[in-house]
């Protein structure tokens, strides 16, 4: 298990919490919580992102308040030669969100979402051009996107 040596260091792991509860927060906040000024915060912030630990500031907007209420999970097992085309694919489509090269029988999990159930069977025979798929709707997510824990934190 390789940790980010920036992630050992206390006052890291405290600006990487603070941020964890509240991305918007000013530099002076982050600051005063973790006990440094404001340029030596954003120093480490800088450090931080450029090392990778923390990776793109993302707004998180959602799905059905913009009117794709149903989401689903799409697994895809490619025909010979059609893995890089499945990949091209997704990435043309706004409504995949995501997707995963996997290992198993199917080679790809992607999220993707629709304004209706009437979309599923346009968006899946795209695929269908290019190997096998199996959909699930999501019915509901007891477990939405979160952050893993921080070194030495409690599990």
């Amino acid at each position: 298990m390789t940790i980010s040596k920036l992630l050992l260091d206390s006052r890291n792991q405290k600006l990487v919490a603070a941020l964890l509860k509240n991305p918007r927060a000013p530099i002076s906040a982050l600051a005063r919580r973790v006990g440094l000024s404001a340029p030596a915060t954003r120093e480490r912030l800088l450090r931080l992102e450029e090392a990778g630990v923390i990776k793109g500031w993302r707004v998180e907007l959602d799905a059905a308040a913009l009117g794709y209420p149903i989401a689903i999970l799409i697994r895809v097992r490619p025909m010979p030669g059609q893995l890089p085309k499945i990949a091209k694919l997704a990435q043309s489509l706004p409504q995949v969100t995501e997707c995963h090269r996997i290992t198993g029988e199917d080679c790809f999990l992607m999220r993707a979402y629709l304004h209706s159930l009437d979309e599923l069977d346009g968006l899946i025979d795209r695929f269908l051009a290019y190997g096998q798929t199996t959909t699930s709707i999501v019915q509901s997510s007891p477990v939405p996107p979160r952050a893993l824990p921080l070194p030495g934190a409690a599990r």
